[in-house]
């Protein structure tokens, strides 16, 4: 899964950005483009579940092609 972020602008939003996915998935492999705003995902959990996990902490994603 990847994802845009527009909001996530330093080390500290990639952080919580992180532990949002992982609050889902403990095991979640989170590769974070700061630069990009893009953030890729490989997780067994359910897209939508790590979707509103982003979107309830303040980062809410556009799903990437």
């Amino acid at each position: 899964m990847q994802f845009q972020i527009d909001n996530m602008n330093c080390g500290g939003c990639a952080k919580s950005v992180t532990k949002a996915i992982q609050s889902v998935d403990s095991q979640a492999k989170v590769e974070i483009d700061l630069a990009g705003k893009q953030v890729h995902v490989a997780s067994n959990a359910a897209e939508a579940a790590i979707v509103g996990s982003l979107n309830d902490a303040g980062y809410p994603p556009r799903r990437v092609a």
